[in-house]
C-alpha cells in the first residue's frame, strides 16, 4: 500500500470514529440492521404542569425531527467510509464506480470516501 493510500486509510478510520461519536450523542445502533442507527426520542419529564409538558413534548419532537436528516447523512457517510475501507483492502480504491476511471488525488484528499470521479458526480447532480 503506497503512502498516499495509507494516509487516506488513516483519515477514513478517523472520520469513521468521529461520525460514530456524533451519532452516539443522539442515536443508537440498530441491532437488527447492520449500519443502521435510530435517533432516540428525547425523554419528556413529568415534573411540570400539563401546559409545560405539552410545550416540552412539542420542543422535543422538533428536536427529534431536526436530528433525523443528520442521522441519515451520518449513516450514509459511514456506509461510504466502510465501502472505501473495503476497497482499500481489496486494492480497488480510487476507481470511479460509474466510469471506471481513476479518481483524482485532489478529490480523494477532499472526500476520501467518494465513490465517483468529478465528471460522473457532476452528471449525477
Amino acid at each position: 500500500m503506497n503512502q498516499f493510500i495509507k494516509k487516506l486509510k488513516e483519515q477514513l478510520e478517523q472520520e469513521k470514529i468521529r461520525a460514530e461519536e456524533q451519532l452516539s450523542k443522539f442515536a443508537e445502533k440498530d441491532s437488527n440492521l447492520k449500519g443502521d442507527w435510530d435517533t432516540k426520542f428525547p425523554d419528556v419529564g413529568a415534573e411540570s404542569g400539563d401546559d409545560d409538558i405539552e410545550e416540552d413534548i412539542a420542543q422535543k419532537r422538533q428536536e427529534y425531527e431536526r436530528l433525523l436528516p443528520v442521522e441519515f447523512a451520518l449513516e450514509t457517510k459511514l456506509q461510504n467510509i466502510e465501502i472505501a475501507l473495503k476497497k482499500i483492502r481489496d486494492n480497488e480504491y480510487g476507481i470511479c464506480e460509474k466510469c471506471g476511471k481513476k479518481i483524482s488525488e485532489q478529490r480523494l484528499l477532499a472526500i476520501p470516501e467518494t465513490r465517483l470521479c468529478m465528471d460522473c458526480e457532476n452528471k449525477n447532480t
